[in-house]
């Protein structure tokens, strides 16, 4: 059945000159059938250079978002429209108001996992591939963080000539990583190397060998000669991990760190959106306009 799906997908893919781009944190099967896989600065590069006239965004919404920013004349569309991200939505636009009040020299710097309406609002995004950089080589001297404190308070630690405001959001799912299951992993598995996402609390930070974006633990998985690694960030990321080193070893915490929105994206789903193409994003040419200064600002910085 699933090998019928995704030649149906194939099929219609081809037909419709659609791409399909895929997060690291979807499912197996979805991440196998998509054209490209990566994180969320890979897949916002991809969407702006692609030529298909219909990109299948398997996400949450604000990627789909971000891919209709950067391409108004394309048709994005998502498998399922109710995937979000909560830590998306943890800023109110009144609290990026009172600090621009708050402080004359400022720059708001949004990660990329936030809404359209809160990328209208800031001066430049970042991923967590390029914050440390975009950070340090911005002019202001103090910088709002927002939505996710965890990532913000990392890029304060590595950026101490910045003044960072850190705002109360967080990526449930990388928040919910306790540091006793993962001592638990390191007692069972003591030559293990901990890779860990910046999303995580300072408490798993302290406690991990590598630290860096999806791409950049996939990566140093990869060229490290170690053989055994403890994966601190969701667990969509083994697929490509075996892929690549299938005599490896990954470990992930007891309670393995699952996002309930990225796994909404489904073979059934997919094929369904490529059949009716519905789930459309859409977004005002008005919001647009605004939000797209950010992110094209991160592009330009990112090279």
């Amino acid at each position: 059945m699933e090998d019928q799906i995704k030649q149906q997908i194939r099929k219609l893919k081809d037909e419709k000159n659609a791409v399909i781009l895929a997060h690291y944190y979807v499912p197996d099967e979805v991440q196998d059938i998509a054209d490209y896989v990566g994180d969320s600065f890979y897949l916002a590069k991809i969407a702006k250079q692609s030529a298909a006239d219909i990109i299948i965004f398997c996400g949450v919404s604000f990627m789909g978002e971000s891919a209709k920013i950067l391409n108004p004349e394309k048709k994005v569309l998502m498998p399922d429209r109710t995937a979000d991200c909560p830590m998306a939505h943890m800023v109110a636009p009144g609290k990026i108001e009172e600090m621009r009040k708050a402080y004359d020299d400022l720059a708001v710097v949004c990660y990329i996992n936030s809404t359209a309406e809160l990328k209208s609002m800031s001066d430049v995004c970042v991923t967590s591939s390029n914050a440390i950089r975009i950070v340090r080589s911005l002019p202001n001297k103090n910088i709002f963080f927002i939505p996710d404190r965890h990532l913000g308070h990392y890029i304060a630690e590595q950026v101490p000539e910045k003044h960072i405001i850190l705002n109360d959001g967080c990526c449930p799912v990388h928040a919910s990583i306790r540091v006793d299951e993962l001592k638990d992993e390191k007692r069972r598995h003591p030559k293990a190397l901990v890779l860990s996402h910046p999303e995580c609390d300072s408490d798993i930070l302290l406690l991990s060998d590598y630290i860096g974006s999806t791409a950049e633990i996939i990566a140093y998985a990869k060229g490290s000669a170690a053989e055994e690694f403890i994966i601190c960030t969701e667990d969509g990321v083994a697929f490509r991990l075996k892929a690549d080193d299938p005599n490896k070893r990954f470990y992930f915490p007891r309670t393995r760190p699952c996002c309930p929105d990225m796994k909404r994206n489904t073979l059934e789903k997919l094929l369904h959106v490529l059949q009716t193409e519905e789930n459309e994003i859409e977004v005002s040419e008005e919001l647009r306009t605004r939000a797209l200064a950010p992110l094209d600002r991160m592009l330009e910085l990112a090279r």
